[in-house]
C-alpha cells in the first residue's frame, strides 16, 4: 500500500481513476455492486485492482438478524474475494432485515448479553465459511433500546474480541452517536482495543438540529477531524477511507480531504515514527 489514504470508488470517478489521475493509496468498494455482474463494473474493478489495493465493504451481511446466515450471499462474496484478493473484507455491526427480506438499511442492535452471544456465533460462522477474519463497522444510530445493558463501546469491544474479528472504526459515526445519545466520543475511542482496529472511515453528516444524520453527502466537519486526530493518537495509524455517497464532487475535492487525513497521521506519528510504523506493519500482516 503506497499510503494510508483511500476513498470509496464511485461511478463518477471511474474515468479519472482509470486515467491515472488519483493520488490515493487504495480504494474501497461496496461488495454488492460487484457480486452479481460480469459486466462493466467488475471489469472496471479489475482494472483498478491492477494498480491499487482494494477493500470490500458490504451492506447486506445482516449479521445481527435473527435469520440464519445467508449462504448464497456468502458464496458470491467469497467468489469476489477470490477474484480481487481485497486488503480487507468488511461489513456493519447491525441488522438489516428478517424472514429473508433485505430492508436496505443499517439498523441498531439491542446492546445486551443475548445479542452479543447471537452475533458472535454468526460472525464465527461467516469467518469459517470465508476462511478469513472480517472487519465490522460501528454504525450511526438514532435510538436506544430500553433493554440495553451496556454502552456502545463495551458492546462493540465484547463482540469483536469474543468473535476474534476486526473493527472498522468509523470516526464520524462515533461523533454522530455521541451527539445523538449524549456520551463522550473520546471515551468510546479509549475503550476500543487498538489491535483490533484495521481501518478508519471518515465522512460528512447532516445536522438536523435535534440530531445528526449520517448522510455521507457533506464535507467532514472540524470536530470530526479533531476526533480523528485524537483517535490516531490513541490507537495508531491505520488505512482510512473518505466516504462520499451523495452529492459526489470531483475526484480532486475528495482527495483533498484524504490529504488532510494523511497530514494528520503524519503529524501524529512523526515524533515516534519507528514504533508506529512497526505497529501499523503488524496490523497489515495480520489481515
Amino acid at each position: 500500500m503506497k499510503s494510508y489514504s483511500g476513498i470509496g470508488l464511485r461511478h463518477p470517478h471511474y474515468s479519472a481513476v482509470l486515467a491515472g489521475e488519483s493520488k490515493v493509496g487504495w480504494f474501497e468498494v461496496i461488495s454488492e455492486n460487484f457480486m452479481d455482474t460480469e459486466g462493466r463494473p467488475l471489469h472496471i474493478l479489475e482494472k483498478v485492482r491492477e494498480n491499487f489495493p482494494i477493500g470490500t465493504h458490504g451492506v447486506s451481511l445482516n449479521i445481527g438478524s435473527p435469520d440464519p446466515i445467508n449462504l448464497p450471499y456468502l458464496k458470491k462474496l467469497k467468489a469476489l474475494i477470490k477474484r480481487i484478493e481485497p486488503y480487507v473484507v468488511s461489513d456493519h455491526l447491525c441488522w438489516g432485515g428478517t424472514e429473508g427480506k433485505n430492508w436496505h438499511d443499517l439498523l441498531p442492535l439491542p446492546m445486551t448479553e443475548h445479542t452479543i452471544e447471537h452475533v458472535v456465533q454468526k460472525i464465527k460462522q461467516v469467518q469459517d465459511i470465508l476462511g478469513q477474519r472480517i472487519a465490522l463497522e460501528n454504525i450511526s444510530t438514532y435510538l436506544l433500546f430500553k433493554e440495553d445493558e451496556m454502552p456502545e463501546w463495551e458492546f462493540t469491544k465484547r463482540i469483536i474480541e469474543e468473535a476474534d474479528c476486526y473493527l472498522l472504526l468509523d470516526v464520524n459515526n462515533i461523533y454522530v452517536n455521541s451527539f445523538n445519545h449524549g456520551f463522550d466520543a473520546k471515551n468510546f475511542v479509549r475503550e476500543i482495543p487498538a489491535y483490533r482496529v484495521v481501518q478508519y472511515h471518515l465522512a460528512g453528516h447532516s445536522n438536523l438540529e435535534t440530531f445528526l444524520f449520517d448522510t455521507h453527502d457533506h464535507e467532514i466537519i472540524d470536530p470530526v477531524w479533531e476526533l480523528f486526530e485524537f483517535t490516531v493518537n490513541q490507537i495508531g495509524p491505520r488505512p482510512f477511507i473518505i466516504e462520499r455517497d451523495d452529492h459526489i464532487p470531483e475526484l480532486n475535492v475528495i482527495e483533498a480531504e484524504a490529504r488532510r487525513a494523511e497530514q494528520i497521521i503524519e503529524k501524529v506519528i512523526k515524533p515516534s515514527r519507528g514504533r508506529n510504523e512497526q505497529a501499523e506493519l503488524s496490523v497489515h500482516q495480520s489481515v
